[in-house]
């Protein structure tokens, strides 16, 4: 895992995974479109995978999930999402947990947090993503 937050700081990522048969992919965008694309068009990736993520809410919990990552560690974990992890036998780890993520403007929720909230299935959360994203 230190190598992966390594590669995530070092570098300058957003995400970066280790599949489980080593191979190491790294991503750029922000917020939970990786994630997203992954467990819709190349789940093996995240099969068994470990995680070193900025930033993971429970809107990218519930991709974890479902994507079925073994190990993630986040800079900064919301409560939601360790909780969500912590519940399906993800291991996760963080730098700073806090009550919520907030926004790239610092001046409310973030969106995915929001829409994440209260919903405890992550198919129905990643459902609730793929709305959002065709409806903006």
């Amino acid at each position: 895992m230190k190598q992966l937050i390594e590669i995530l700081h070092d570098e300058g990522l957003t995400l970066v995974v280790r599949s489980e048969n080593g191979d190491i992919h790294r991503f750029t965008q922000r917020g939970v479109k990786d994630l997203v694309t992954l467990v819709g068009e190349r789940p093996e990736v995240l099969q068994g995978a470990f995680i070193a993520d900025k930033a993971v809410g429970k809107a990218a919990a519930a991709c974890m999930v479902v994507g079925g990552v073994k190990c993630v560690h986040a800079d900064v974990m919301s409560e939601p999402a360790l909780a969500l992890l912590n519940a399906h036998g993800i291991i996760a780890e963080y730098g700073q947990l806090v009550d919520h993520i907030i926004n790239r403007t610092g001046t409310d929720w973030c969106p995915m947090e929001r829409l994440s909230r209260g919903i405890d299935d992550p198919t129905v959360i990643i459902q609730k993503i793929k709305e959002f994203f065709s409806s903006h």
